[in-house]
């Protein structure tokens, strides 16, 4: 391979040449930058029908506490069931409520309230397509090119932050609502882009298929269980909880503090997306250069100086160039988290990841924002920002018990299994519990570092579906040990041994070298019966 055609594979554009992702990652700006018009637009009308920055701010939570509540269902269904169906009906109601919410807001018939039912309806549509079109957007490139396929969509999310809100305070001179027609036409664009190249189909598998319930569950206990998606998932809420109040207070800075009118604000706006756009272009730069660390602590310190200087500047110049610093320190270690996250995870539950990646960021993002905002009206917003910035410095503390990394390729690749299971009277799919005994017979003088490295298996048994997991001695006999878990239903078995990764295996290669030569491990199954 020439090295022009290596660097356009290694490159951030080249993912582009790829039609299925590019034709998503167009399809997806265009709607960005309708949400993000239509976002902008319901924050200033209701900036201009109430003086209340608490009311304000809770057009943020009604666009993103969607996210908080369906998120991962929504990344359950993306996993088990047709993403494709999933996204058109999503958009197909969100075009609904759009011209609704238009036709309202044109004949003022609609107020708070009414504003902020309908944007969270809206923000219910996307909150159920999102996990649908991230995995979608995942699998249409190879996995060594998905961070740089991330940021391309990280970009456009950011670009259309930037744009939108510029072109929506435009949109204002001819009526805001009509931003929300706006909106509608982005969202049938992208209902077109998903017919044109719709998702690939999950691949074909012989295993019982999850349940939603249980699918939730075993996402919560994958992230409990995977250091790595763990950290990466508490660093999330940490920061977007305490960077939410530059974004939820906004509105009410260029309104009350400053004075500005709809276009005025739509610059404010502009600059923070415009920072993050910027910003984007270097983010693969500065993460081989800096590290995952370098890029979140850094982001940090910026982001919290440029809320001191919005919150204390009584003029409007000096918040333009911190802005843009803000918008660029927001997407850097945001779109670290998202493809930390989204690297250090499998194919079975890459949707479910990026739904609880969502989850965090923009639930604690919604809630964050309600916070701020009701502060801001019992304390004023200088020392409502104020408090954000200090909430953003003290995130740094979490550096140290929750590092950042991305995920090994060994790590997410799903393995054959070595041996099959043959059970005379299999049972039924949904019948459970089910105990599992590996018994294993070990030198006693390497009894110690047997049980250290068997220990390891730990969080892979109850990550990949296990409730408990416990090593057992024989105190009639040194040499035998037993490693006992057990899982919910026969089902749940199943899709556990069909979870084992590469990473996996080579850590029960390094259990199974303890097992005394010519002794095979004995497995067995039990079923309770009452």
């Amino acid at each position: 391979m020439s090295s022009a055609s290596q660097a356009l594979r290694t490159s951030t554009w080249g993912t582009l040449r790829h039609p299925q992702f590019k034709a998503l990652s167009i399809g997806g700006s265009i709607y960005f930058v309708g949400n993000a018009m239509q976002t902008m637009a319901a924050s200033w009308m209701m900036a201009q029908i109430s003086n209340s920055s608490f009311l304000v701010a809770l057009v943020q939570t009604a666009v993103f506490l969607p996210m908080f509540l369906l998120a991962l269902p929504a990344g359950v269904w993306a996993d088990i069931a047709d993403r494709r169906r999933l996204i058109l009906n999503s958009l197909h109601v969100q075009v609904a409520a759009g011209v609704l919410l238009s036709v309202l807001m044109l004949l003022h018939i609609g107020g708070p309230g009414t504003l902020l039912f309908m944007i969270f309806v809206i923000g219910c549509c996307v909150a159920l397509l999102s996990p649908a079109w991230n995995s979608a957007v995942s699998q249409s490139v190879p996995r060594n090119e998905l961070p740089q396929a991330i940021t391309v969509v990280s970009i456009a999310y950011n670009a259309a932050r930037a744009l939108g809100p510029t072109l929506a305070g435009l949109v204002f001179a001819l009526g805001g609502a009509w931003n929300f027609f706006i909106a509608v036409l982005s969202t049938l664009y992208m209902a077109w882009a998903v017919r044109s190249h719709p998702p690939k189909p999950h691949p074909p598998t012989r295993l019982p298929p999850e349940r939603l319930w249980g699918g939730m569950v075993s996402a919560l206990r994958f992230a409990r269980h995977s250091h790595n998606v763990l950290a990466q998932l508490l660093r999330t809420i940490a920061y977007s909880a305490a960077g939410s109040a530059l974004w939820a207070l906004l509105p009410s800075i260029g309104k009350q503090q400053l004075d500005l009118g709809a276009s005025g604000f739509g610059l404010l706006m502009g600059c923070l997306g415009g920072g993050a756009v910027t910003i984007g272009f270097f983010i693969g730069r500065l993460r081989s250069r800096h590290g995952l660390e370098g890029i979140v602590q850094t982001g940090c310190v910026i982001y919290a100086s440029a809320m001191l200087v919005t919150a204390w500047s009584p003029w409007d110049w000096p918040l333009y160039p911190a802005l843009m610093l803000a918008g660029a320190a927001w997407m850097a270690p945001m779109s670290t988290f998202n493809t930390a996250t989204q690297t250090s995870v499998p194919p079975w539950v890459r949707a479910r990841a990026a739904a609880l990646h969502t989850v965090c960021a923009l639930g604690s993002f919604a809630i964050g924002s309600a916070l701020w905002g009701a502060l801001a009206d019992l304390l004023t917003l200088p020392v409502a920002l104020t408090l954000a910035a200090v909430g953003m410095l003290a995130g740094l503390l979490l550096a140290k018990p929750f590092p950042l990394r991305m995920g090994e390729a060994e790590e997410v690749t799903q393995a054959e299994a070595w041996e099959k299971i043959f059970i005379t009277n299999e049972p039924a799919p949904d019948k459970g519990p089910i105990a599992v005994e590996h018994v294993y017979r070990i030198d006693p003088g390497q009894a110690q570092a047997f049980i250290d490295a068997l220990s390891e298996m730990r969080a892979i048994r109850r990550r990949d579906g296990a409730s408990l997991w416990r090593v057992y001695s024989d105190l009639a006999d040194p040499t035998r040990y037993v490693e006992r878990f057990i899982v919910e239903s026969w089902a749940d078995y199943l899709h556990q041994q069909a979870r084992m990764t590469l990473a996996d295996q080579e850590v029960e290669a390094k259990v199974k070298a303890f097992q005394a030569e010519g002794v095979p491990v004995i497995t067995q199954h039990f079923l309770a019966e009452s």
